[in-house]
């Protein structure tokens, strides 16, 4: 194993997103991870379209190099094959409701008695204190509840739901990650385990470090698809091409504007946009909606003024700039042979453990016989 976390030994309580995704992280960095599952069925992942070879794409991505232990957590028994991993662990990550842990008697006061120094991190929709602690909800729930969603809801008519589930991977797995690393540092130091509180709809928040600043300074909230960044103004706006494609405008800068203005022929009366926003989002989307895609890619490539066209999924694996950095260059096998491009994860190559550059994710219980001898 390489990587700066080889030797570091994972216990991974979670499933669907949030925690895999944390753990997915630790296991590309060169830690062990070891899934406990419940026995036979697994994960509720493995069981979400669409299929790929032995198991769902979405589960075979997210727990790529892992192992896979079975347990019936509600058994005593169970729980008790659980002691000589939790001796050895470094790190445990869950992600229950929270009073789950502490009814099957592996909450953190629990588990620290076992091992101090062991590092416990809890992802919770709304963390592990308030009055929202033990309430259910999902990404669109968390993201609503943070003051997100008002910033770019769509219209009565047509609500627009987030194409990317913000509070999950940004409030959920990249926070989880971050803490785990400053809490292996402080361990370094102290030789103390600590127990880290994940709240998703907290990690949310720096998201909005100006429209927070800008309803505290001014006391209005910002308009939904009104301010700057978020549909109000023509120099960070989506216009719509020929053909039903679209334009990424974001030449916020005077001299980008000036850039943009020019490349696309926008009269000169309406070129200030200081004087009506609106009438200056009519007036350029008319004139990006008279050609295709094809059409403005080239010219607006040319004139480097923060603006391209708005890509499909299929069209970015396909990008010349990621195949050029090697973004999708990463294998993931399946145990019947079927292989594809991994999901990319932003450890940088220098301290990615490339000891196997082709990574299936487990099956089921797979190394039940590796831990319970």
């Amino acid at each position: 194993m390489t990587g700066p976390l080889r030797g570091i030994k994972v216990l991974d309580f979670s499933t669907l997103l949030p925690g895999p995704m944390a753990t997915l992280f630790l296991a590309e960095s060169g830690a062990e991870v070891i899934k406990i599952e419940r026995p036979v069925s697994g994960e509720d992942m493995r069981r979400h379209p669409p299929a790929w070879s032995d198991s769902s794409i979405n589960f075979s991505l997210l727990n790529r190099g892992k192992k896979s232990i079975t347990l019936d957590l509600k058994s005593d028994s169970d729980r008790d094959l659980l002691i000589p991993l939790i001796e050895t662990a470094d790190i445990l990550v869950e992600q229950f409701r929270p009073g789950v842990m502490s009814r099957l008697g592996l909450d953190h006061e629990a588990i620290k008695k076992i091992n101090p120094k062991i590092i416990y991190c809890s992802i919770s929709g709304y963390g592990q204190s308030g009055p929202k602690q033990k309430l259910a909800g999902h990404d669109i729930n968390y993201v609503g509840d943070a003051g997100l969603l008002s910033l770019g809801l769509g219209s009565v008519d047509e609500p627009v739901v987030p194409p990317a589930l913000i509070a999950d991977i940004a409030g959920g797995s990249y926070p989880a990650v971050m803490n785990i690393l400053l809490a292996l540092r402080e361990r370094d130091l102290s030789g103390c385990g600590c127990h880290i509180d994940i709240s998703m709809t907290d990690g949310v928040l720096p998201f909005l470090f100006w429209a927070l600043g800008k309803t505290q300074v001014t006391g209005d909230n910002p308009k939904n698809g009104g301010d700057r960044l978020t549909g109000g103004s023509p120099r960070y706006q989506l216009y719509p091409t020929s053909d039903d494609r679209f334009v990424a405008a974001g030449p916020l800068e005077d001299k980008f504007w000036s850039k943009f203005v020019a490349t696309i022929g926008l009269a000169m009366q309406y070129q200030d946009d200081s004087v009506n926003e609106e009438e200056t989002i009519r007036q350029v989307g008319a004139i990006i909606k008279r050609h295709t895609a094809a059409h403005w890619e080239p010219i607006l490539r040319e004139a480097d003024c923060c603006c391209s066209v708005v890509k499909t999924v299929k069209e970015a694996l396909d990008d010349k700039q990621f195949k050029a950095r090697g973004v999708f260059d990463e294998i993931l096998t399946s145990k019947s042979g079927d292989s594809m491009p991994a999901i990319p994860v932003p450890i940088v190559k220098a301290l990615r453990n490339n000891d196997d550059r082709q990574k299936y994710a487990p099956l089921v219980g797979e190394h039940n016989d590796e831990f319970f001898k």
